[in-house]
């Protein structure tokens, strides 16, 4: 869904971890849309039984993406969740915190989805065996705003509500059930693992949430707060609170993976303290071997914002003091273009040359001399035999969260290795062969494993969903505490 800021309710997401078994971990993930052709612009721009047992060094996360994409699409992966464990495809997003799936009860609730012939499912608690609810009274649900929940009781359950700067929303309760995951347990080796967490068990989702375009079962947010469920496994310490992830643009999926990378050795930016999402501080714009005049204080944003590092966004978005002489300079560095607007979003022309010969490379440079290169293919989309400049202008933007906002997205993402570090709060960017290999230590042996990409499927279908890339508000309370009740009676029902 894209860049988030989280505001929650007195009730709040559960996050608890029992590990087994095993080094490491994979996640499968998978481009989003379908292929290039079929893409609508719209689309991309209104849019991852318990043991106890050794130490969890890492997991790899399986991606399904466009076998045809540009990285102007959204990346998913598969989970596996309960006792009998059953699949469901969720949105990887690292621009959000939570994790959640549509529930039994949900309503209203997409049935149906386009998205590479996936059939939805929801989850229902009481058909696991490992399922429990999630009491207000918790530690957790009371700890998030260090204040006891007025008139929680032993009976009561945490619930949460979510609404995106796109309108759309989701709400429910937490449950906590096993979830399973691949472990990395050698060289291209994984190992099934799991770990008992509480996610949030949807009742009703609003907006395009609700849609069967471009549906998911849920979305697994990894953000840096401390409701995400990389930041609850690292708070038991059993993986290192880093993961990097490449989305491959050309061959469809990618690597995702939790754990100690070692491999490559990347430059690194730092991370912006004390922020909501990924943040960094972008210093330039070179547009071939041209550096745009632009003023610092535009790259710190009116409001002391600055670039924001999103997976679940789609598109990429510059306030216009950067957007207007960058598309300036692109677009003027080839004659007689016929360049028209589409679906009243982006500009496109036909052109029947190398884009890539053709077009100049954009560079942004970063605090600590850390650059990222943008190549014709990364930021020209593919449409209906057509070329469209896939930046947009943020300062024309009304959308909550998003106006005057540098949000970098899968866009100028893909086909590039991308560190996250909490650690030692850095993020590091560079060109990277998706369809190589990364390293990961193993805590446990010191052992250097190597993990590969994956696909979940060949995409064939067209894309019809939201990136909001917004910011998040509460929901009506009223209307979750409602949900709440009824959440309980129907889950104490045979």
């Amino acid at each position: 869904m894209g860049m988030h800021i989280l505001i929650t309710f007195a009730l709040v997401l559960v996050f608890s971890v029992v590990f087994v078994n095993g080094e490491g971990g994979i996640f499968k993930v998978k481009h989003k849309f379908g292929c290039e052709a079929n893409r609508s612009l719209k689309d991309l721009a209104a849019h991852d039984k318990t043991r106890h047992g050794r130490n969890l060094a890492a997991i790899d996360i399986p991606l399904g993406g466009d076998g045809k994409a540009t990285g102007t699409g959204l990346y998913y992966t598969k989970l596996a969740i309960g006792s009998p464990p059953k699949d469901y495809f969720l949105h990887v997003d690292t621009g959000s915190d939570l994790l959640w799936v549509n529930c039994i009860q949900c309503f209203p609730c997409a049935l149906f989805t386009n998205v590479d012939d996936l059939t939805l499912k929801r989850y229902n608690p009481k058909s696991s065996s490992t399922s429990t609810l999630v009491p207000c009274s918790d530690r957790f649900c009371t700890g998030m705003n260090n204040v006891t929940i007025p008139g929680c009781s032993s009976t009561d359950i945490c619930g949460y509500g979510i609404q995106y700067g796109d309108g759309s929303g989701s709400a429910g309760y937490y449950v906590k059930d096993v979830i399973g995951f691949d472990q990395v347990s050698g060289d291209l080796q994984k190992t099934i693992g799991n770990a008992a967490i509480s996610f949030g068990c949807g009742m009703e989702q609003t907006g395009k949430l609700a849609s069967s375009n471009g549906a998911l079962d849920g979305i697994i947010g990894f953000g840096a707060s401390n409701v995400s469920m990389l930041s609850q496994l690292a708070s038991y310490g059993k993986v290192k609170k880093k993961f990097a992830h490449c989305l491959d643009g050309k061959n469809g999926g990618g690597i995702f993976a939790i754990g100690d990378i070692v491999q490559p050795t990347l430059r690194t930016t730092p991370l912006v303290p004390n922020t909501t999402h990924y943040n960094v501080n972008m210093e330039s714009v070179q547009v071939g071997d041209t550096v745009l005049d632009i003023p610092t204080q535009v790259f710190k944003g009116k409001n002391g914002n600055v670039t924001i590092i999103d997976s679940g966004t789609t598109l990429a978005y510059l306030p216009g003091e950067i957007f207007v002489p960058l598309k300036q300079m692109i677009l003027t560095s080839q004659a007689n273009l016929n360049i028209h607007l589409v679906d009243d979003l982006l500009d496109c022309f036909k052109f029947d040359k190398s884009i890539d010969t053709s077009f100049p490379t954009i560079t942004f440079g970063f605090e600590n001399s850390l650059k990222l290169n943008v190549y014709p293919h990364d930021y020209l989309i593919p449409y209906k035999n057509e070329w469209c400049f896939g930046f947009v202008d943020s300062g024309d933007l009304k959308s909550n969260g998003v106006r005057d906002l540098i949000i970098l997205g899968d866009l100028v993402l893909a086909n590039k290795l991308v560190l996250y570090d909490l650690e030692n709060q850095v993020l590091g960017l560079s060109d990277y062969n998706c369809s190589s290999t990364i390293g990961l230590k193993d805590e446990v042996t010191g052992a250097i494993n190597q993990v590969g990409p994956h696909d979940l499927s060949p995409s064939h279908t067209s894309p019809s969903h939201t990136s909001s890339s917004h910011a998040r508000y509460h929901m009506d309370f009223g209307r979750v505490m409602k949900l709440l009740l009824l959440s309980f009676m129907l889950y104490n029902c045979a």
